[in-house]
């Protein structure tokens, strides 16, 4: 399995329980090497196998050096899972600038659509492969629209599952399934990185179970699509948002 954005967050809570589950998993990262080495010792230390590779996914030569990398010292990818993703500081759409939109769209859709072609290519029986299954880790915020917050996030979002649909039924006859999970409000970093770390904590009381969700629960349903019980499930959804 390949985890994109593995370093931290909800990708590092999908490495760990995929590393539990039996799977080699390669922990990719951006920037923060120290945390997916982190991710690693630990799977490491439980008996799992797993790697660190370095890599933006908004970069396409880098995609392909990544899946390479795992080729080499791992095998051929079974499981994908598009994690990695960005937003910048809250903000209403009148102050946004084009090239802030591009930095986002470039992580969060064109890296999952190049990582999606790159695991194809290595899953469908048409070039060798067994099939496998593609997650991609979506947001709530594409349907909420997150006004006055990143509008372009979650444009970036609805995209993302727009790919997911039309992807599942691209591949379906190679026995590739694509399915996405779409998170709520969870207790992560990634607020900080919007300009407000306490977020969570500020829109707990709208959310119906009165609460902000936890990264091992993200990562539950995530590996849900990958068990033995989803091997009729594709092009699907779960969203793990509190009810909201």
């Amino acid at each position: 399995m390949l985890v994109t954005g593995g370093g931290r967050g909800i990708g590092a809570a999908v490495a760990r329980l995929a590393a539990r589950r039996g799977y080699a998993v390669c922990v990719n990262y951006r920037h923060r090497r120290e945390d997916a080495d982190a991710v690693v010792r630990e799977i490491l230390t439980e008996g799992g196998r797993a790697i660190a590779v370095g890599a933006d996914v908004a970069d396409e030569a880098q995609v392909v050096r990544l899946f390479q990398t795992v080729d080499r010292e791992l095998g051929r990818v079974d499981a994908l899972v598009n994690n990695a993703g960005i937003l910048e500081t809250q903000c209403r759409l009148e102050d946004l600038d084009a090239a802030r939109v591009t930095r986002i769209l470039m992580t969060n859709v064109v890296g999952a659509v190049v990582c999606c072609r790159e695991a194809v290519r290595r899953m469908s029986p048409r070039h060798g492969g067994r099939g496998g299954a593609i997650v991609n880790v979506s947001s709530v915020a594409s349907r909420l629209g997150s006004p006055g917050e990143y509008i372009d996030y979650a444009a970036s979002k609805g995209a993302l599952d727009t790919l997911t649909i039309g992807l599942s039924k691209e591949v379906a006859a190679d026995q590739i399934r694509v399915n996405a999970v779409r998170p709520g409000t969870i207790y992560t970093e990634m607020h900080a990185s919007g300009g407000e770390p306490g977020r969570v904590d500020r829109l707990a009381s709208a959310i119906p179970l009165q609460r902000g969700g936890t990264v091992e629960e993200v990562a539950g349903a995530v590996m849900w699509f990958f068990s033995d019980e989803a091997g009729y499930t594709t092009g699907s959804f779960i969203e793990v948002s509190g009810g909201k």
